[in-house]
């Protein structure tokens, strides 16, 4: 029945339905949605590196610089990378990085420059600078969010390809490629490689944490890569590979059982393709033999031949227990590719001329499953100041780390180390002061950073042990060799208030036995020669600036001019102010005068 129907019959009007008011779960349950992974970087950009404009410029060519290295160490090229920022002006750069490595086929190019999460290395375990398969398309993002402009990448996969070219975004509500325009075209004088352009909203400024200062450490420690680099003045800088081997090819491992936690073994069970147990605890893990996995199975009490999809939550948590009370070998290190103590301490005599040198590689070890080695090198002494604190280098997986240089596990190390039992001078929880460098590297499957940004490493207690030993072997060495420079000092003071004494020694001589005053000269030289007998022969231990045959002095001096163009900077703006203030004490006197005169009238 109707409600024209319902009012002729009984002659009222029908009662309106009043809306069911929602109570207050109910309605912000109608606003609660699904977050998107390029929307939430975005807007939390700060965690990727992005904090501002001068970090923006150094987290957006150290991810493309990374990339590029990887990629030309997994196709065994040996890297020639181009690196040029230019200055738009309005604080605007274009950022152009340019390699040599095998290039990236056409389905996948937009995909690794516009789609954050996504690469080959999150999930193998091997050595590689990029982990998380964020930084180059959060770099894309960063540059659209900024100028509003889309990246332009060019890859060239082979010499009878022709090169693909494209300009995209990043779609931050689906996390994917927004391609403005694609094309291929001819690329000269490239047989393969890969060129990306991004314009983003950056400041250049020089110093300890520079784009100058990240190149150059990535020199020292990528000894088998050349860098050329110009900079937003147009100044050209070219650091040459110091040799000519690249290094091993990291290889690819298994989880080891000692890193895997409950909730990850309870996945791994269920997407297995194992029959039995056993199978799968030696197929899916590294340095599992049958025997060993029967061996977890007993100090378990589970059946060997039980399948994988029947083991409920309380067999895993036993497995687990049998896994910690095995006995098992520690993960290969095939896995990862330090740089060699020999390498890195002549990395470090490119860059400093000091009058010592040492390094020391510690034998492999594990944290969480995973296999790492921690590298140590110091320099000491010749052209470093004397005064001041001592200079911190920071590496990972050949990655120099610039910021947050008090943060971290090799911070920490280095401090808690006693330097004053190597000749040195240090305040409590601080490094040491004097004329020295020391530098750090650890080369892992996984590094355990910090926070995305991958600025600092977190504080394992295995890894700065590690660390802590590195560096202690190689304080041993230095202490070493102040002790000596130390005693060659005592002995050139004593040898010197004797040597005062010969000539008036020479002259009794002379007068007691009656030698004619013509051989005083000889009576000198035969008692110096018998000082040094008696003595020995004092090592020279002056520093000697020409003796390091590796020192560059262009090479070093890349610092020191990018130093001086934040001098140059600052002082221009310390003129400007001077001569603001020079013209308003002018104007200032001027107006006093003009009082003055005044008054006397």
């Amino acid at each position: 029945m109707t409600d024209e129907q319902q009012v002729t019959l009984t002659g009222n009007a029908p009662a309106k339905s009043k809306p069911v008011k929602k109570n207050k779960a109910e309605e912000m349950a109608l606003k609660q949605r699904d977050i998107g992974v390029a929307e939430f970087f975005a807007r939390n950009r700060h965690l990727l590196g992005f904090d501002n404009k001068r970090k923006a410029l150094m987290t957006t060519i150290k991810e493309a610089v990374d990339n590029s290295l990887d990629a030309c160490e997994e196709a065994q090229i040996q890297p020639e990378i181009i690196v040029e920022i230019i200055d738009l002006g309005n604080e605007r750069f274009r950022v152009i990085v340019e390699d040599n490595g095998p290039g990236i086929i056409k389905k996948q190019v937009p995909k690794i420059f516009a789609k954050l999460l996504y690469g080959s290395k999150f999930h193998s375990l091997k050595q590689s600078r990029g982990q998380q398969g964020i930084g180059i398309s959060a770099s894309v993002m960063y540059g659209q969010l900024t100028t509003g402009k889309p990246s332009k990448i060019m890859s060239k996969i082979g010499p009878t390809h022709q090169a693909y070219y494209c300009e995209l975004k990043l779609d931050t509500q689906t996390n994917g490629p927004d391609i403005q325009h694609e094309k291929l075209m001819e690329w000269e004088g490239k047989d393969h490689g890969t060129r990306i352009e991004i314009d983003l909203e950056a400041n250049y400024i020089g110093g300890n944490q520079s784009i100058d200062e990240y190149l150059k450490q990535t020199a020292i420690v990528n000894p088998h890569a050349t860098i050329i680099y110009t900079n937003p003045k147009a100044q050209q800088f070219i650091f040459p590979r110091a040799t000519e081997l690249m290094p091993p090819k990291a290889m690819e491992i298994k989880p080891h059982p000692y890193g895997v936690e409950l909730g990850f073994m309870m996945d791994m069970l269920k997407t297995t393709s194992a029959k039995t147990l056993q199978q799968f605890l030696s197929t899916e893990f590294s340095r599992v033999s049958s025997t060993t996995a029967k061996t977890i199975c007993l100090n378990a009490s589970v059946q060997p031949n039980i399948k994988p999809l029947d083991m409920s939550r309380e067999l895993v948590e036993s497995l687990m227990t049998g896994i910690k009370n095995t006995k098992i070998i520690a993960p290969p290190t095939d896995c990862i590719q330090p740089i060699g103590a020999d390498l890195f301490e002549k990395g470090l005599r490119k860059e400093v001329n000091a009058e010592f040198y040492c390094a020391s590689t510690r034998p492999p070890s594990v944290y969480r499953g995973n296999p790492f080695v921690v590298e140590a090198s110091i320099a000491y002494g010749g052209s470093l100041p004397p005064e001041g604190s001592a200079r911190l280098l920071r590496y990972a997986n050949r990655v120099p780390l610039l910021y947050q240089l008090s943060a971290g596990a090799v911070s920490k190390s280095a401090m808690s180390t006693a330097w004053k039992n190597y000749g040195l001078s240090q305040s409590k929880g601080s490094l040491p002061t004097g004329p020295i460098v020391i530098a750090v590297h650890i080369a892992s499957v996984w590094v355990p950073f910090t926070s995305e940004s991958k600025e600092a490493i977190a504080h394992y207690p295995e890894i700065m042990k590690e660390m802590k030993l590195a560096i202690q072997e190689c304080g041993r060495k230095l202490g070493s060799y102040v002790k000596k420079k130390k005693r060659v000092g005592d002995e050139l003071k004593k040898r010197s208030l004797i040597e005062k004494y010969i000539p008036h020694v020479s002259e009794a001589l002379i007068e007691l036995i009656g030698l004619s005053s013509n051989e005083k000269i000889l009576i000198e030289s035969n008692l110096g020669q018998i000082l040094e007998n008696k003595r020995g022969v004092i090592e020279d231990m002056k520093f000697d600036a020409s003796k390091n045959k590796d020192f560059d002095e262009t090479y070093a001096m890349n610092t020191q001019n990018s130093e001086e163009m934040v001098d140059e900077d600052t002082d221009t703006i310390i003129e400007q102010k001077k001569t603001e203030e020079s013209e308003i004490n002018k104007l200032k006197n001027n107006s006093e005068n003009e009082n003055k005169g005044g008054d006397a009238e």
